[in-house]
């Protein structure tokens, strides 16, 4: 469960590093995000390596799609996945990938969503 002031790592190659929730997109008074869900976030630290031509710069704010999260997400053959850390894809404000790699591996249940693309750049799946 996501919600205000949780701190998340990105990855994907967009130069940040970790960022912190400051909004849970969609519904009113939506309170909790869950994997797949869309939030928007501040960048609070930038990777070490080619910190000076960064897409991201510290303090930017974006929108971003929940792919991991340490509560377990229940699927329809009622298995539950859950991961060690909260994690986020960055996107710009029409929706697209700001980077152009994933780092590890996505849940099998956004091959069902709008975000085909995040599946073509991703090095594997978990059921």
């Amino acid at each position: 469960m996501i919600q205000k002031g949780t701190f998340l790592k990105v990855i994907d190659n967009s130069g940040a590093k970790n960022v912190c929730c400051i909004h849970v997109v969609k519904g009113y008074r939506k309170r909790y995000a869950f994997s797949g869900d869309l939030v928007v976030v501040s960048v609070k630290s930038l990777r070490s390596k080619r910190r000076s031509y960064s897409r991201v710069k510290k303090g930017n704010v974006f929108k971003a799609l929940i792919i991991r999260t340490k509560r377990n997400l229940i699927s329809y053959s009622s298995e539950s996945l859950e991961f060690l850390e909260n994690s986020v894809i960055l996107l710009n404000a029409q929706n697209k990938l700001i980077g152009t790699r994933i780092f590890g591996a996505i849940p099998k249940s956004f091959r069902n969503t709008k975000y085909l693309r995040i599946v073509s750049l991703a090095s594997g799946f978990i059921n």
